[in-house]
Parts: C-alpha cells; structure tokens; sequence
C-alpha cells in the first residue's frame, strides 16, 4: 500500500552532475519504493531564463536518460516533460487569477532572479510560483520531497491552493513538505556549490579519464601548502565528497589520519577518490551505455509518462473547470 503521491520536477539541464545526484535524484529513486511517484521535466520553467533555446530539447533528453540511468523506473513512477501535458497551462492561468500580485513581486527569488538578469524580467518570470503551483496541484501531490531552503515555495503552493479552494470549493490538495536531509555538495573550487554554469561539475556520465582530470584540478585544504604540512580534512572538500560516496569508513579514517599526520598528500589522496568515484559510478555508466543503444526508449518513456499524467491532469482539471464554472 503506497503512502500517497509525491510530485517534483526539475529544470532540464542536460547530463547531470553529482550535486543533482546527491541533492534529489537519489532521494527520487528511493521514494519509489514507498510512494506514488510523479517526476517532470519542467520544460516550460527553464523559457523564464533561457534566451538560447536550441539545446532545450536535447538537455531534457539528456537529464531523463540519467534520471533512469540512475533507477528511476517508469514501470513503478510517471516520468514526463511538462509541456506535453498542456493541463497545465490552464490551470496554472486559472490560478494565476486568484493570486495577488503583491504576492510574487515580494518574493526574494522573484527579486534574485531580476538582480541576475535585469535585462530580461519577463511575465513568466513573474509567475514562476503559480506555474509552480499549477505542477503540484495538478497532479493532486500529497507530498513534495524538499530541503530547508525551499520550504518557503512550497508554502507558497500551499497558500494558492488554500485560497483557491477557499473561493471554489475543495477540489486542490494542499501538499506536505517532505524534508530532504541532503549534503551540501560543492563543486571542484571548493568554494561553490557544484553548478554546469560555474564549470565546478563532475558529470555521473562522465568517462573514467575526465573524472580524473577534473578531480585532479580540485581544491582541496586551502591551509595546506606542502605536502609535509599536516591537514585538516574537516576542511576539505575532496575529503566530504569521498566520504559521501566511500563504503569503506576504514579506508576513510586512514586517509584522514595520514591526511592529519601528512604521511598523504593531497594528490595521492585526489587519485584515490578519482578511482573510488570512477568505481561508485560504474553502475550508472552501464546502465546508461545500455540504455543508449536504443537511443528511442527515453523518449517512449517520456511519451508514456506523459499519456499517463493527462488522465491524472484531466481529471483534475474538468473537476476544477466544474467548480470554477467553466462550460
């Protein structure tokens, strides 16, 4: 018996890294097991901040090609792109008209996004959190899987959804926040969380050779200068991302005690994590690689997921178009 569904969505940014791992997509496999599981490309989201959309198509291939890589399975959750269900747009229109509009203009990421592209504050950009809305009540979520830092969007879905079915009757289910315990995965300089923008990424899909590469231009303990200098791995992101991804805690504490005694030096210890990262994914790189030879199947199963979210979308939209009255 599952307990309830569970809708996220997340902006197509092509192959994925391993902060979008550790940070959701691992959380969206293991939901899965217990949950109805509705998961979207959240096409439609990325128009706000895109100018160049030429790789739009391709960057939503690619995050569900990994997304399944990964273990998500479409025989147990609805995996879709949220423009081939179009529900969502009139729902999000109908929401859109019992939202106030001091409402979004005060929202903090509504005024982050205007300081980071000042030159493009767009009207969809302005209605981000109704589209956002019209995502999770559409589908009718009972929980959505978060961290501490979103709590305040999902209220903000709550608070629509409450007024909504305040003036037309109770047809929309006000969602629960599923808290996340999520590491906070930086990137290569350390100093960043890992983003594609900032180029401080190590991609799941990448090759053993590239991961190499890239973990040996890392940042490490920025107080060590010499190799004979004793470490501080508490301090150390190559430390906090091999610990995240090592089964084998007492390799990990002979590390960290050579680390502290400097009988390690940085570079032997980036070698190590770049064979024991190159190990952590080889799964995902076989399942991917065998998924790739029928380069059709993701998108069969974007088509599928998509077919199976409108019955879910109609319905709910006739209910609301109903209430609402609607011919």
């Amino acid at each position: 018996m599952k307990m309830g569904r569970v809708f996220s969505g997340a902006r197509p940014t092509g192959r994925q890294h391993l902060g979008n791992y550790f940070g959701a997509i691992k959380n969206y496999v293991a939901l899965q097991r217990d949950y109805d599981c509705v998961y979207c490309v959240v096409d439609l989201h990325a128009l706000t901040t895109l100018r160049e959309t030429d790789q739009l198509k391709q960057n939503t291939y690619e995050m569900a090609l990994d997304w399944l890589a990964a273990g998500m399975d479409p025989q147990q959750s609805i995996v879709f792109v949220q423009s081939h269900v179009p529900q969502v747009t009139v729902l999000h229109t109908l929401l859109s008209m019992v939202t106030p509009m001091g409402w979004l203009a005060r929202l903090p990421t509504f005024k982050e996004k205007v300081r980071q592209q000042p030159d493009n504050v767009n009207y969809g950009l302005l209605g981000y959190p109704v589209l956002m809305a019209a995502d999770i009540a559409l589908y009718k979520a009972d929980v959505v899987p978060v961290g501490d830092d979103q709590l305040p969007h999902l209220e903000f879905t709550r608070e629509i959804v409450r007024r909504f079915n305040s003036q037309f009757g109770k047809v929309l289910v006000e969602p629960q926040a599923k808290l996340t315990d999520t590491p906070r995965i930086m990137g290569l300089d350390g100093a960043n969380k890992m983003s594609k923008s900032l180029d401080n990424q190590l991609e799941l899909a990448a090759p053993p050779e590239e991961i190499r590469q890239r973990v040996m231009t890392m940042v490490t303990d920025p107080a060590r200068r010499l190799k004979t200098d004793p470490g501080h791995p508490e301090i150390c992101n190559v430390m906090a991302l091999h610990k995240i991804i090592s089964a084998d805690q007492t390799s990990m504490l002979q590390i960290e005690q050579g680390c502290r005694e400097a009988t390690i030096g940085c570079v032997a210890h980036k070698r190590q994590f770049a064979e024991d990262l190159i190990r952590y994914l080889a799964p995902f790189r076989e399942r991917r690689a065998e998924l790739l030879r029928d380069p059709d199947m993701v998108w069969d199963v974007l088509r599928d997921g998509a077919r199976r979210a409108t019955t879910i979308a109609e319905s709910t939209l006739n209910e609301v178009k109903s209430l609402v009255g609607l011919a």
